[in-house]
């Protein structure tokens, strides 16, 4: 399963590193993928947007068995 979410997270990390962030995978425990939004992304307002209108809802479409995402 971590790979599948790494793999995902791959396609998801040039976008945000263009914009002086990036995410690393934490954890994946009971379907919550457990991230960390880093560089730019970390204090950035719309973190959270990103967050769940980005990468949560990318990692859903592609894993079905993802039911959230959090950050740390």
């Amino acid at each position: 399963m971590e790979d599948r979410i790494k793999a995902v997270l791959e396609t998801i990390r040039p976008a945000l590193q263009k914009d002086g962030g990036d995410v690393e995978f934490i954890d994946f425990h009971e379907g919550t993928v457990t991230v960390r939004l880093k560089g730019a992304c970390g204090n950035c307002p719309m973190s959270t947007m990103t967050l769940k209108q980005g990468i949560e809802k990318r990692l859903k479409a592609a894993i079905p068995e993802v039911v959230a995402v959090e950050s740390l």
